[in-house]
């Protein structure tokens, strides 16, 4: 069972194992209804981050709200991990609570970036668009495999960075400030440009785990895990193409 190892966190072999003897013969997981469910929760995220940026430019201090989202967001992405039969009732609200802090943090970047780089929220929005068209062509057309290699690779530069953002959270508190990720020097925006790559390698494991859980017949709950997961790692594509966005404009 190999093959069900995923760089994304919340897609992972054993969420799926574990659920197989729950699912019911009429009641399985498919392609079409995990779809259903991740355009109901990106609706969700839009809705969401628009009501916020609209608030943003209406003068409202969103900073409490992006602070507020992002903590509640982990929290609940934490418990769907952990219990991912409640993905029904929480991934939609994950959803709402990513769409309230991907919303707040881009009225920002739109507007520390108004004179240097108009519009750069809609060129992170068309190139997040185009990275996950261009992944999912790749996967479908079998030009990418996953293969054990290629998992093994992806997890390991994913798990890489997420010790790595911990640590320098971690150092933060005591001080200890890594400028290099914030600015636009050559290391900062090769920094970015490998955590992009890596996040939209991770696309491919989640369109390959996803395929995996509807072959071994996952019970329907799956379709919102699976929905949820994807749209975790679109976000994040999102966010670190915004930031290597920010750093090429920021150069002089």
């Amino acid at each position: 069972m190999a093959l069900f190892k995923s760089g994304n966190p919340t897609l992972q072999e054993d969420k799926f194992n574990k659920t197989i003897d729950l699912t019911q013969n009429d009641q399985v997981m498919t392609e079409q209804g995990t779809m259903n469910k991740f355009f109901l929760l990106s609706l969700l995220v839009i809705a969401a981050a628009s009501f916020t940026w609209n608030a943003f430019y209406q003068g409202v201090d969103t900073q409490a709200w992006m602070i507020g989202s992002a903590i509640g967001g982990f929290i609940v992405a934490l418990i769907i991990s952990f219990k991912p039969q409640w993905s029904p009732i929480l991934a939609p609200f994950h959803a709402l609570l990513q769409g309230v802090f991907v919303g707040s943090i881009s009225a920002f970047f739109n507007q520390a970036f108004a004179e240097k780089a108009p519009g750069i929220v809609m060129q992170a929005v068309g190139l997040t668009f185009g990275v996950v068209i261009a992944m999912y062509a790749l996967y479908r057309f079998r030009l990418i495999q996953a293969t054990e290699r290629f998992r093994s690779i992806v997890f390991m530069a994913t798990a890489g960075i997420a010790i790595f953002y911990l640590l320098t959270w971690v150092l933060r508190f005591f001080g200890v400030q890594m400028n290099f990720l914030h600015e636009g020097s050559l290391l900062g925006i090769g920094l970015s440009l490998f955590i992009v790559v890596i996040a939209a390698l991770n696309l491919i494991l989640d369109f390959d785990m996803i395929e995996k859980g509807v072959e071994l017949g996952a019970p329907k709950f799956m379709e919102w895990y699976s929905a949820f997961g994807l749209i975790v790692t679109i976000v994040w594509l999102y966010l670190e193409i915004l930031r290597l966005l920010a750093k090429l404009n920021s150069r002089d």
